[in-house]
């Protein structure tokens, strides 16, 4: 992914992805819970949204490098924080789908998760600009 433009594309889809999910954290986590099917409780709420608030962090650090030249060195840190979070989330949902025999949602957020931890592996494993000539 040489390309500066898909690495751009790819800080815009990560910071909607996020910001979604944290909106949804922070506005409706009582909804969430239900949704889930868990036992609703204002200390979960609470913790909901909590990860809703660190997931519009995380959307907004992300948008506001998508003009960044990210890759190789360049924005390393922006790049791991992004790797680790989509890594650790798609393996926990990964747990989670083996666990729910038919869960189509959650299936769809691995499936996202999985999809941007590769490509910020991609990311963070290769150079941002194209090799010039020898």
């Amino acid at each position: 992914m040489p390309n500066p433009a898909r690495r751009r594309l790819l800080m815009t889809l990560s910071a909607i992805v996020l910001a979604l999910a944290g909106l949804a954290c922070s506005f409706a986590p009582q909804e969430l819970q239900a949704a889930l099917g868990a036992p609703v409780s204002a200390t979960a709420a609470l913790m909901i949204q909590l990860l809703g608030a660190a997931y519009l962090g995380l959307a907004m650090l992300d948008w506001m490098a998508r003009g960044v030249l990210i890759g190789g060195i360049y924005a390393r840190p922006v790049a791991a924080g992004n790797l680790l979070h989509f890594f650790a989330g798609a393996a926990a949902l990964a747990k989670a789908v083996t666990a729910t025999p038919i869960a189509i949602p959650l299936w769809i957020a691995a499936g996202v998760y999985a999809g941007l931890a590769l490509a910020f592996a991609r990311v963070l494993l290769t150079h941002p600009l194209p090799a010039e000539p020898a």
